[in-house]
């Protein structure tokens, strides 16, 4: 804002120029040579470093198959890896809090799927496009009053 337009053809370059420049996605790592993104799903939120490695999750101090029994669970958390074609390249170490397992997966999914764009801003195509870096923000409804549950109404009785 430094100059003042006086016409419209001023204004048409100026909106030209601004309209060529694309945001660019740079690289964010911390001295460790890390990514950190947070993640979040329902009331769970995970913090998640990834670097370079051989494809080992950490998560809370305990290796994955441990942590996540079910193997539905550890599939949602691979996900972001087989869409960027990236499996076995990164190792994860995550904390994750609040929620329930299912919150948790999803919490630390997108914590991943987030750090992986900052290591490598080229995978924020596949990533944005099979939709792991939305946040999924349905949460449980709250109960009101007057009712037996969110919604749920007592039972009618006309006597």
């Amino acid at each position: 804002m430094a100059e003042l337009i006086q016409s419209l053809d001023g204004l048409e370059a100026l909106k030209s120029s601004q309209a060529d420049e694309a945001p660019k996605h740079v690289q964010k790592l911390d001295k460790y040579g890390r990514a950190y993104a947070t993640g979040k799903r329902k009331n769970a939120v995970a913090r998640v470093w990834v670097r370079p490695g051989t494809g080992k999750i950490v998560v809370n101090e305990r290796e994955i198959e441990t942590y996540f029994a079910r193997p539905v669970l550890r599939l949602i958390i691979q996900q972001p890896f087989t869409t960027a074609a990236r499996t076995g390249q990164y190792d994860v170490v995550a904390t994750v809090s609040g929620g329930g397992l299912s919150g948790q997966a999803g919490a630390l999914r997108h914590g991943i799927s987030r750090a992986l764009t900052y290591y490598e801003p080229e995978l924020r195509g596949p990533l944005k496009k099979g939709g792991f870096l939305t946040r999924d923000s349905r949460v449980v409804e709250r109960k009101k009053y007057g009712k037996a549950k969110a919604r749920r109404s007592f039972q009618f009785s006309k006597r």
